[in-house]
C-alpha cells in the first residue's frame, strides 16, 4: 500500500522545502511516547538512508524507515485548516485507539 499525500499536504510540503532552501523530501516515522504509546515524527531529509523506503506523491518524496513501515502502511497525510489552527493530519487506518489530543496513539 504504502504512503501517500493529497495534494494540499503535498503543496504544504513543497512549500516548506522551498522556504528552508534544500531537502529532498520528508521522512515520516514513530517513536515510542506519548499517553497512547506511538507518536508521529516529521523531519526534512537531506540524505537517503540504505534502509529507506520512499514514497512519492504529488511530486514530493516521502521517506520511512523499515520499523516504522509496520504502523504507517496505508497512511495519508494531508494539510487541513479548521479556523486558525492549521496543520498534517495523518489518516493512518492501522491506528485502533487515540489520546484525548490527538498527540499519539495505538495500534
Amino acid at each position: 500500500m504504502g504512503v501517500s499525500l493529497t495534494q494540499s499536504a503535498a503543496k504544504h510540503v513543497a512549500g516548506q522545502l522551498v522556504t528552508r532552501g534544500k531537502g529532498l523530501g520528508i521522512r515520516l516515522g514513530v517513536t515510542t511516547s506519548g499517553c497512547s504509546g506511538m507518536a508521529y515524527v516529521l523531519e526534512f531529509v537531506d540524505e537517503v538512508q540504505p534502509e529507506d523506503q520512499v514514497f512519492e506523491d504529488h511530486g514530493v518524496k516521502v521517506f520511512i524507515d523499515p520499523k516504522s513501515m509496520v504502523y504507517l502502511d496505508g497512511t495519508e497525510l494531508d494539510f487541513v485548516r479548521e479556523g486558525l489552527n492549521e496543520g498534517l493530519q495523518f489518516r493512518n487506518p492501522n491506528v485502533s485507539a487515540e489520546c484525548g489530543c490527538g498527540e499519539s496513539f495505538t495500534v
